[in-house]
């Protein structure tokens, strides 16, 4: 994930907007829904901590403030294992953010386990799939696709992997080739990495051990960033990466196609920013209204414009995974919101997971 400097967000008022002197109800919702803005209005700020990049949701937020302009909104971005430390403290002080928004999927189920999600029935949730949504307390926000990505002049077309096994393949019989050029993210540092290659596993054992074999074979670079790994197989000092985050890789070759990727056809993981209402909330009402809104049509049309493809059932075809070049010829599978994800934060599992990983590194 890119490195983030922690920030304060605050929008300014919009005049015209405010001279509204009743709170509107999007359409659909129910008529009580104008209490819930009211409180919100009434409480008068919102504090967001997430782990996405504030510029890249700038006009997501502003589009919530043209909604309710009364709401002063403080938006902090971090990464996500100083997201989750954060809060956790914060929280004991009984004091935090009022809505908490992270890709780190295991690590935000692991905090609704524990206690700190408001539950809250959105007036958008049966527009999600079952997969996005636990408890009326975690739902997922986006439905962003897990890629291989690789520099388009350096790996000919007839060479990029198109299956989990084909890249084992390529790179255990190219070793010489490919050597110090594949990358993936350091699953020990990153918990983005360990969650993709956990999920891997569960997925399909014998080709991720064969693909964690063959990176070892090839001395594989490890990274905490997906930055990092972008910039340097854009520059050719990598050539091929395993397991990135599609919408940075998406973003990035909308401007430069030397990042290509590709959507594996044997199965593309598919993972989601999963937000939540703090059950430590100061403000509770105005999170209701931004996660509302991040999961309504609107809310979701922008964020596909910074390639966080959506999660809603009614967007797919056009702003979804669906919509995506070779995304009708894949098995998409959803990392789904709920206790499964806490399976590989025991730490015992954890550590055994990590030996084994080691083992098929040092492999011959």
């Amino acid at each position: 994930m890119y490195k983030r400097i922690a920030v304060s967000l605050t929008l300014s008022m919009l005049g015209a907007a405010g001279a509204r002197a009743e709170p509107v109800v999007p359409a659909g919702y129910p008529a009580n829904y104008a209490e819930i803005v009211k409180a919100a209005e009434n409480e008068g700020t919102l504090s967001i901590y997430s782990n996405a990049d504030a510029a890249e949701v700038s006009e997501l937020l502003a589009q919530f403030k043209t909604l309710y302009p009364k709401l002063k909104v403080e938006y902090a971005d971090q990464n996500s294992t100083e997201l989750y430390s954060r809060y956790v403290a914060e929280a004991a002080a009984g004091k935090t953010a009022d809505l908490i928004w992270s890709s780190a999927m295991d690590l935000q189920i692991k905090l609704v386990n524990d206690g700190y999600a408001l539950t809250y029935a959105s007036p958008e949730k049966g527009s999600l799939p079952d997969w996005a949504k636990w408890r009326d307390q975690a739902y997922g926000t986006t439905a962003e696709p897990i890629v291989f990505a690789y520099n388009s002049r350096l790996v000919p077309q007839a060479e990029v992997p198109r299956s989990h096994a084909d890249f084992a393949k390529l790179v255990a019989t190219g070793k010489d080739d490919f050597r110090n050029k594949v990358t993936f993210y350091d699953p020990e540092r990153s918990g983005v990495g360990f969650l993709y290659i956990t999920q891997d596993f569960q997925i399909s054992p014998t080709a991720t051990w064969d693909t964690v074999k063959a990176m070892g074979q090839a001395s594989a670079k490890f990274y905490t960033s997906t930055g990092a790994m972008i910039e340097r197989v854009v520059s050719g000092e990598h050539t091929l990466a395993y397991n990135m985050i599609g919408s940075y890789v998406l973003q990035r070759n909308r401007k430069d196609p030397t990042l290509s990727y590709v959507l594996p056809k044997d199965y593309t993981q598919v993972m989601s920013r999963i937000a939540f209402v703090s059950a430590k909330a100061r403000s509770p009402n105005a999170a209701k209204l931004f996660l509302d809104f991040i999961l309504s049509r609107d809310g979701q049309v922008e964020l596909a414009k910074r390639a966080m493809t959506s999660v809603r059932n009614d967007l797919q075809a056009t702003h979804g995974i669906a919509s995506l070049p070779g995304a009708t010829e894949v098995t998409l599978k959803p990392i789904r919101v709920g206790p499964e994800l806490l399976t590989y934060l025991d730490q015992i599992t954890r550590l055994r997971f990590l030996k084994q990983w080691q083992r098929a590194l040092l492999a011959n």
